[in-house]
């Protein structure tokens, strides 16, 4: 038997032996570790849609929290995983800004995983306290123009999507406000509406209840379009910053080794989820624009969003040992 032979059979083994693993997926229920704590957007998205994807893969999808680390320990947890397509990785915008932001990852994010699908994403709301004298995006941008740090704005904590948008924006007006980061969104909206920091970046779903009750008033958001929940408020592209277009935003990945075709399953069990009316409709209600992509555009969405994050980890000096 000559080695082309050989060769062509072992390849022909292999070919086989993935073809037949991803016939017969899934025969279990399936992992998914949400590296957050319980309770917050990402934990409660992946409840949802992980719920309908078990009407397409006939097992169940268990959702496991597994928070700590600014999601470094949940995602490792999946890195060191068998690559079965048996653990999932349901994650957020954090997976993209750590790569920049963490000195040491105990893993390479780019080799290590690969893109399952994207879910959905947010844009982020700039919001001021009701009794703030800046009613536009400009007065505001005027304001710290002629008096550089004179203002302050508040985020959920050094390196976080909010920090990093913030950092962004200023970096695009030219401008500087002073940061004062906080242990949570929560606590950083509470104090802008007590009136102790002059600005806040944070996603639509929280700043939403607040706009809408009087409590704080919105300035402009990130999306690429305006909000149906939120119709009045101008983008920053609109408001003449055409590059920040800034979206939190939730994806599934899996180890990066995982067969292509059951790759391709889970891709398929998640984009007929997010088509279900039921997942729609939750998902709406949370300011969420659903995104339903291959596996193949949300690897090339992902990197993309590596390469935009870093830019504003550079431009914030953040950095987390």
């Amino acid at each position: 038997m000559g080695r082309t032979t050989i060769w062509l059979g072992l390849a022909l083994s292999l070919m086989s032996g993935v073809s037949t693993a991803a016939s017969g997926f899934p025969s279990k229920p399936i992992r998914v570790v949400v590296p957050f704590p319980a309770g917050g957007t990402t934990d409660q998205v992946a409840r949802i849609v992980a719920g309908k994807m078990r009407d397409q893969l006939g097992q169940p999808l268990i959702v496991e929290n597994k928070g700590g680390a600014g999601t470094v320990i949940g995602t490792q947890d999946v890195v060191h995983s068998a690559p079965d397509g048996y653990t999932l990785l349901w994650t957020a915008t954090p997976l993209a800004i750590n790569v920049s932001l963490v000195k040491k990852l105990p893993f390479d994010t780019l080799r290590d995983l690969t893109m399952v699908g994207n879910v959905a994403a947010v844009p982020l709301v700039l919001i001021v306290p009701p009794s703030s004298p800046y009613r536009t995006i400009q007065s505001l941008i005027q304001a710290a123009r002629e008096k550089p740090n004179s203002l302050s704005y508040g985020s959920s904590g050094v390196g976080g999507s909010a920090h990093l948008a913030t950092a962004m924006f200023l970096a695009d007006a030219a401008i500087k406000m002073n940061h004062v980061p906080y242990k949570g969104s929560a606590p950083a909206v509470n104090d802008l509406i007590g009136g102790h920091v002059d600005a806040v970046f944070d996603t639509l779903f929280l700043t939403r209840p607040y706009v809408q009750t009087g409590k704080a008033r919105a300035l402009a958001q990130t999306g690429a379009t305006r909000s149906a929940l939120l119709p009045d408020v101008p983008t920053l592209q609109e408001s003449g910053y055409k590059n920040l277009v800034v979206e939190s935003w939730h994806v599934v990945a899996v180890p990066a080794a995982t067969p292509p075709a059951v790759v391709q399953k889970l891709n398929a069990a998640l984009v007929a989820a997010l088509r279900t009316q039921e997942v729609k409709d939750a998902l709406i209600k949370q300011g969420l624009d659903i995104r339903t992509t291959t596996s193949m555009e949300a690897n090339r969405y992902f990197k993309s969003e590596v390469d935009r994050w870093a830019k504003a980890v550079l431009a914030s000096g953040a950095s987390v040992d």
